[in-house]
């Protein structure tokens, strides 16, 4: 049945590897399970109820590209957007989580529609790739500042906006461990360093007094807190269309650069150069999207750490199909993840911030209309705390100083349509 369903030999693997390949790369990715509940129940969601949907939708998104696009790549909630989701949509803009799970569901619906019509290279070929780093690299300033202020490091300061935190307590000195641990284990190619150091400043937490343990095992909490109570009629909200453009827009091309890179590193691609069945793992992604939604999480996308199972064998859906099962069994471990502080869980932020601001290396720094947009785009999404308002400013500085300088033929009808629907935004609708 599995060689049927997964043409294991067509691929030259075997039931073995893909489940070592398939517990690498849950062992990767396993850290959102710790990462993502707490964040997103700063909205006033129950976190036990996040726990059971983080564990859902990385199960069924993981399941559907298994079986639907038998490709060996994992989908969890994304890091970046849940922050976009709390702390810009909910904390900041003032809309009620429900109608932030609307805007998420709505994005979802729109990426499957493109998916499906194959918008999705008109769109992706016309932003220009600078400006695709850009928003990545933004992505991971946002992620840092909210890593130093989880982990006591960054506080707020009247005079000056931000200060430094009390550096004499425990907090930041055990962030500051768990980030140089994590580091060192990635280095040293140590699978699941990033959980590694997150139970290992638990763990600490625990033994200090700082933090008491709730228990390891015990029954899946109740996912009804959160099951389908979007509001999708308030995410149609008109001040919500910057909201619903960024989740799409990010998840669009880190879902893109995500499948691609890992087709690449995994052999999947064809004599052309191209991904085949990239449309049915883009329809995969999507509907993992409006599932997460429907259930209680932000935005499903496929993680790169899936590249981690690829090397060490994974080549087809068993190993998708394994991190599903993985997920599903890590419901009965919601105590330990209700156990872990903040401070914990800000080293793996940090690490994740480092990784998506390295595209800034490939910008042409010499090139001023280049390097000026690239620079807008990243620093204003932590210093406003949004990633709409980043790629918004992104866009509008880099067809704005494109077309003053004489650069002109450098854009096309698709940076001039985004531009001014965003000057519009951020002039009428803010």
């Amino acid at each position: 049945m599995l060689e049927r369903i997964f043409q294991l030999q067509a691929h030259g693997t075997t039931v073995r590897t893909e489940i070592i390949a398939g517990i690498t790369t849950f062992l990767t990715m396993a850290y959102i399970l710790f990462v993502n509940p707490p964040m997103l129940a700063e909205t006033g969601m129950d976190i036990g109820a996040v726990f059971v949907a983080t564990c859902l939708a990385g199960a069924i998104g993981s399941l559907i590209m298994g079986l639907l696009a038998n490709y060996p790549i994992a989908l969890a909630p994304g890091m970046g957007l849940n922050a976009f989701f709390t702390y810009t949509v909910v904390l900041t803009m003032g809309y009620s989580w429900q109608v932030g799970l609307g805007a998420v569901f709505l994005s979802g619906l729109i990426f499957f529609a493109m998916s499906l019509f194959k918008v999705r290279e008109w769109i992706i070929n016309s932003i220009p790739l600078p400006l695709r780093s850009a928003i990545s690299a933004g992505i991971g300033l946002f992620l840092a500042l909210i890593a130093l202020k989880n982990a006591g490091i960054v506080v707020g300061n009247e005079a000056t906006l931000v200060g430094l935190g009390d550096l004499s307590q425990p907090g930041p000195i055990l962030a500051v461990l768990g980030f140089a641990v994590i580091v060192a284990l990635v280095y040293r190619k140590i699978t699941g360093a990033v959980m590694i150091g997150i139970l290992l400043v638990t763990g600490l937490s625990v033994l200090l007094g700082l933090s008491q343990l709730q228990g390891i095992v015990s029954m899946p909490p109740s996912l009804m807190p959160t099951l389908m109570q979007l509001d999708i009629a308030g995410a149609l909200d008109v001040g919500l269309v910057s909201v619903i453009f960024a989740f799409l827009f990010v998840d669009l091309f880190d879902t893109s650069g995500t499948l691609i890179g890992v087709a690449q590193r995994a052999g999947l691609m064809d004599d052309k150069g191209q991904m085949p069945k990239l449309g049915k793992a883009l329809l995969a992604d999507s509907t993992a999207t409006m599932a997460g939604a429907c259930m209680g999480t932000s935005t499903t996308t496929s993680f790169v750490e899936s590249a981690a199972g690829i090397a060490v064998g994974g080549r087809t859906g068993l190993t998708a199909c394994v991190v599903a099962g993985l997920f599903l069994l890590s419901l009965f471990f919601a105590p330990l993840a209700a156990t872990i502080p903040a401070y914990a869980t800000a080293p793996a932020l940090f690490f994740v911030a480092v990784l998506m601001t390295e595209g800034l290396a490939r910008i042409d720094w010499e090139d001023l209309t280049v390097s000026a947009p690239v620079v807008v785009a990243a620093l204003t999404m932590p210093l406003t705390f949004s990633i709409a308002n980043g790629i918004a400013f992104g866009f509008i500085s880099w067809t704005a100083i494109k077309l003053l300088a004489g650069r002109y033929r450098d854009l096309n009808p698709a940076l001039w349509i985004l531009s001014i629907l965003f000057v519009v935004k951020l002039g009428f609708f803010p």
